[in-house]
């Protein structure tokens, strides 16, 4: 399946804070793509349809960051 991440935020952590509690766990569970992972295996994905959607995502990144090195 994959790697077992366990997410944990105490109370203590956050003085009482309730509502400070819950955006911190959020935080620790996009930090640990927990979120996206489930998202990801919802289907099955052939590996070479993967390795053609990263590809492709690279080379969007790397026009999207010269474009932004362009105009500065």
């Amino acid at each position: 399946m994959g790697k077992t991440v366990n997410v944990e935020v105490r109370l203590r952590e956050t003085n009482g804070d309730v509502s400070r509690l819950i955006r911190k766990f959020i935080k620790k569970c996009k930090k640990e793509r927990i979120i996206e992972d489930y998202l990801d295996r919802r289907f099955y994905e052939k590996p070479s349809s993967k390795k053609r959607r990263e590809k492709l995502k690279k080379i969007r990144n790397a026009r999207k960051n010269n474009e932004a090195r362009q105009g500065r």
